[in-house]
């Protein structure tokens, strides 16, 4: 027998009672411009290169830009193994950036430094700290325009899918 509608098939536990949950509650009233810029913001929070700042930084921007909290902390907080990769590379740069002189960050290198003149070792951390953040903040002004305007008709795609598969459901 020909059906003329079929039925979708079952919903696993899962996908009802996590899954769908929480992607209703980051899609929550967001336009795909929101959602776009909530993805990059996230994505570059995610990546600072300085410990402990993530959260403070993207809830502060997501309140003050009236975006999803949650889901910029969730794509913020997703970013912490490549953030975690990223440190040591990017201070290592950001001292030579900041101050051609001072020597190469190693941990032998700071060890000594922090063993005998705990001042030197502060002025490379330091040194080392804001050429990582110059670094870090150069490489998000060029690459989150970039995703963003990548995003954007992507996201308006699949939010206009969706909004259609509930129209033909409900």
């Amino acid at each position: 027998m020909n059906q003329l509608f079929e039925t979708p098939p079952p919903v696993g536990w899962f996908r009802r009672r996590v899954l769908q949950p929480l992607l209703d509650l980051l899609r929550q009233g967001l336009t795909p411009h929101q959602l776009a810029l909530t993805a990059v913001l996230g994505s570059a929070f995610g990546l600072v290169p300085m410990l402990g700042i993530t959260s403070l930084m993207s809830t502060v921007v997501a309140v003050r830009l009236r975006l999803n909290v949650a889901a910029m902390l969730l794509i913020a907080h997703l970013w912490s193994p490549v953030q975690l990769l990223l440190i040591i590379p990017m201070m290592r740069l950001g001292a030579r950036l900041w101050d051609g002189r001072v020597p190469a960050l190693t941990l032998n290198k700071l060890q000594h430094l922090f063993a005998t003149d705990w001042l030197a070792a502060l002025h490379l951390l330091w040194h080392a700290l804001l050429g990582g953040l110059a670094l870090w903040a150069g490489a998000s002004l060029v690459l989150g325009p970039a995703l963003y305007f990548a995003l954007r008709p992507v996201l308006s795609r699949v939010l206009r899918r969706q909004a259609e598969r509930e129209r033909v459901v409900g």
